[in-house]
């Protein structure tokens, strides 16, 4: 057996939006509260599901959670308005790496707690196009819940008729990322340095690989002889 499908995380961890979402995020949960959000608390929701994060940290934090759907809804313009007017970039070496990886036979396909217009905004901006860069796309309203949960992973199988967790390696840039992958039960679990989650954080959390960037799992898998053979 070996592996056949990377189920990437988005951004932090193959595309460098320069940390816009936490930022907007944390402010329009401060705006709703009157006070800073807590770097400690939001750390926990990194990589989750955007609505699920805001319901959280008002929960935690004091305010109201029946107030959630209309946050998001400021949070959301706001992102619009910021990623249009942002350039974010792939990477360095990812770009490359995910095509030698599908030229070797492996398919890639990206997961995110975006909603599917945030995450079709943001590949446009890098120039990618799901079915010619990418195999395809598994964002937040596709799944009854986001990670930690495992189901991000599991559509990204669905939409890639891969059957076998033991075929698929799953990479993240936080804990949540993680997290997912092992509930899952994916033959790789890899904690990236490129994003939200610190080094001390990822080492923390159960995984199989750290490595610097997504950039280097060409040169993982093929030490550890997981290339499909063509």
């Amino acid at each position: 057996m070996t592996v056949s499908l990377l189920s990437l995380d988005m951004a932090g961890t193959t595309i460098d939006e320069g940390g816009l979402v936490y930022e907007l995020l944390a402010r329009c949960v401060a705006d709703e509260l009157g006070s800073r959000v807590p770097e400690d608390v939001l750390a926990p929701w990194t990589g989750t599901d955007k609505t699920e994060a805001i319901r959280g940290l008002l929960t935690a934090l004091g305010g109201d959670p029946a107030r959630t759907d209309a946050v998001y809804a400021v949070f959301a313009a706001q992102l619009d308005e910021a990623y249009a007017a942002a350039t974010p970039t792939v990477f360095p070496g990812v770009r490359e790496a995910i095509a030698s990886l599908r030229a070797a036979g492996v398919k890639v396909a990206l997961q995110t707690g975006y909603t599917l217009s945030v995450a079709e905004g943001l590949l446009a901006k890098v120039g990618w196009e799901v079915g010619v860069d990418i195999d395809a796309l598994a964002t937040s309203e596709l799944v009854s819940a986001s990670r930690p949960a495992p189901y991000l992973v599991f559509r990204t199988m669905e939409l890639t008729g891969i059957r076998s967790v033991d075929e698929v390696l799953v990479a993240g840039d936080t804990p949540n990322d993680l997290a997912a992958g092992i509930a899952a039960g994916a033959r790789f679990v890899v904690g990236v340095h490129t994003g939200a989650g610190t080094p001390a954080d990822l080492g923390r959390a159960r995984h199989t690989h750290l490595l610097d960037s997504v950039a280097d799992i060409p040169a993982l898998l093929s030490a550890a002889g997981e290339l499909p053979s063509r």
